[in-house]
């Protein structure tokens, strides 16, 4: 028996959230393959769902569905479910909604997505004049490359594992990978997977990677007495 409920919560960088119903005692979870019909899901949204209980884990809902009603209808469900809630007064100027609200991404301002690019182009031109000074050995250019391959399939495996509940990639090993010099293979994951673009704690981490990698390699290269000190050692 299908039940109907409202988007109490939903998460669009983790690809779950929950439903709230009048028939259920809690919150009943739903993840992003359990959508039907194209659902951009967004909270407060109604919806027709499918309860079921496995392993012991609470509710989850299948075959979720927006609830077809027409307007007025919708909006009385919601202030039944909601009385203490007070309808808005003015509604001559719509509210702003925001990213959580719609449920679509967040896009990229086109100067930092071109401050970026710039940025990445002036750090394959940096290695390609090191290398041609014989500052950096000849395999630096194609470890990099491939380094860089290998961040991005690493964003796209950990995001495809959020979205079906499997293993997930730790965050310290995507920050490590952007420390060795995969940078700019995570920062292109991030936009254009959308994967850990929003996620402020680990934006901040990932920024003091970037800074990292570039004053290890800024050393290495204009610093002869660190790279006479290194071969020494070796």
């Amino acid at each position: 028996m299908r039940k109907q409920g409202t988007i109490a919560r939903w998460d669009t960088g983790r690809g779950f959230g929950f439903i709230r119903g009048s028939a259920s005692s809690a919150d009943v979870f739903f993840h992003l393959r359990d959508l039907r019909g194209g659902l951009q899901p967004r909270e407060g949204m109604l919806v027709t769902f499918e309860e079921i209980h496995v392993g012991g884990k609470g509710p989850r809902a299948m075959a979720v569905e927006a609830m077809r009603t027409t307007p007025g209808l919708a909006s009385g469900n919601a202030q039944a479910r909601n009385p203490a809630r007070p309808r808005p007064q003015n509604r001559g100027t719509p509210r702003r909604r925001t990213q959580r609200q719609t449920g679509a991404p967040a896009t990229s301002s086109g100067s930092g997505f071109g401050f970026m690019l710039i940025a990445s182009m002036a750090y394959a031109g940096l290695l390609l004049w090191a290398v041609w000074k014989s500052l950096l050995p000849w395999w630096t250019l194609p470890a990099s490359f491939l380094l860089n391959l290998v961040t991005f399939w690493m964003y796209w495996a950990d995001k495809r594992a959020a979205q079906t509940d499997r293993w997930r990639t730790p965050e310290s090993t995507l920050q490590l990978l952007a420390l060795a010099g995969g940078w700019p293979g995570a920062w292109l994951a991030q936009q254009v997977l959308r994967h850990k673009s929003s996620k402020v704690s680990f934006r901040a981490v990932y920024w003091l990677m970037v800074l990292s990698h570039g004053l290890l390699l800024g050393a290495w290269l204009f610093w002869p007495p660190l790279r006479r000190s290194l071969f020494a050692m070796l």
